[in-house]
């Protein structure tokens, strides 16, 4: 769930000048956007996202189009319908953390949650913005998206463009034919239990994620086909951000097109996404990063949940997934128990993706609950806030059940 963002600065001025950026409903204002973009062109913020001060990662969030190149994800003429009844009861469900309880009124009073929305069916049952947020402002998801990146790799198995998760990542990627990356399975990838050495530590400058975290492409590849095995393929779990982005090449090399149009077409289209979303590019002009940043609306994180939730079944009625996919991708790997392909296993068959400052798609198919999150969390991760997020979405799922 973790994600460095680190750019090179003449890359960075490069996208500052290539951008464009629209405002959000309940966002920053254009004054305050622009103010932040010529803070970053002159050097007097770290072009590492994750140094941000507070301020100016709310402004970085939910704005990523005005500093960072992306592809737009397009509303739907016929989104996927969802009806509010609030339920007056959710604020008082408790929960723990650290032997003290607490109540899911507690944690909306808190400044770093921005938005989070619980989803019964197909009903939202509560909904909450901060003040500076809103239904339709766009947040960024970071690692939320390597779930669905995950989703995707399973609509081209089923359009036939890949084969099976068995395939070796050198059947779509040929410049990594003969190295140890190369005979390592798509499994194997979407686990993250390649077995190739690779050093995810952010507070050493020298380490592969510090080095290579953002690398996509050509580079990327010439990188990973230098890294030597440490374990046998599909055996030993290692968080590891530059497998999500070759997972993000391997997908446009099968399809023969841009992960963002295949996410057009099978989701935000396909299933019907409410309102106008985006997706990081690496830089100008380049690809998708298949590890990080969609940014969407809380509601359509919460249509996300539903899609997924729903077996990935289209608004024709159609799964876009193979048989027994998400069955699957929810069942723990052999490496780590807790992981699936790109998903977080939690108890009693509930699943989320998650990524970096609490962003969350909290997914219980027993309860039929779905709960979506957008936060500016005062770090990365292991917070406070992450707990009372944690236990939060835990209780509330668990709270239709006991109905």
């Amino acid at each position: 769930m973790r994600l460095l963002t680190r750019l090179v600065p003449a890359t960075l001025i490069t996208v500052l000048t290539t951008t464009a950026f629209s405002l959000s409903a309940q966002a920053a204002t254009k004054a305050q956007i622009e103010a932040f973009v010529d803070r970053l062109k002159s050097g007097d913020l770290d072009a590492n996202v994750l140094l941000y001060p507070n301020a100016d990662r709310r402004i970085a969030f939910a704005h990523t189009d005005a500093w960072m190149p992306t592809r737009p994800l397009y509303p739907s003429a016929t989104p996927y319908g969802l009806d509010t009844e609030t339920d007056e009861s959710l604020p008082a469900v408790t929960y723990t953390v650290d032997g003290e309880t607490f109540t899911v009124a507690d944690l909306l009073s808190r400044e770093p949650l921005m938005g989070m929305a619980v989803v019964h069916g197909n009903t939202v049952k509560l909904e909450h913005y901060a003040a500076d947020h809103g239904p339709e402002s766009t947040w960024i998801s970071f690692s939320v998206t390597k779930s669905f990146t995950s989703t995707l790799i399973g609509a081209a198995i089923k359009d036939g463009f890949i084969s099976s998760v068995d395939d070796k990542v050198e059947d779509y990627l040929p410049r990594l034919k003969g190295s140890d990356y190369g005979r390592v399975t798509l499994k194997n990838i979407l686990q993250m239990s390649s077995g190739i050495a690779w050093n995810e530590d952010y507070t050493d400058p020298q380490s592969d994620v510090s080095v290579a975290g953002t690398l996509q492409g050509v580079s990327l590849t010439d990188y990973l086909s230098k890294l030597p095995r440490k374990h046998k393929p599909g055996t030993v779990f290692n968080y590891n951000t530059a497998e999500s982005n070759l997972l993000g090449e391997v997908l446009r090399a099968a399809i023969g097109n841009s992960a963002a149009d295949y996410m057009n077409a099978k989701i935000w289209q396909g299933f019907g996404m409410e309102h106008a979303a985006n997706w990081l590019q690496s830089a100008p002009f380049a690809g998708e990063t298949g590890g990080c940043c969609i940014s969407a609306s809380i509601r359509d994180y919460a249509r996300l949940g539903i899609f997924v939730k729903n077996g990935g079944v289209d608004a024709s009625g159609e799964s876009i997934l193979p048989e027994n996919w998400m069955n699957d991708a929810t069942t723990p790997s052999e490496g780590f128990e807790g992981y699936g392909y790109k998903w977080w296993l939690q108890d009693d068959g509930a699943f989320m993706a998650a990524g970096i400052f609490g962003q969350y798609i909290f997914i219980d198919p027993k309860n039929d609950v779905v709960i979506s999150v957008h936060s500016n969390a005062p770090a990365a991760v292991d917070t406070n806030y992450h707990a009372h997020v944690d236990a939060a979405m835990a209780a509330i799922a668990a709270s239709f059940g006991a109905r």
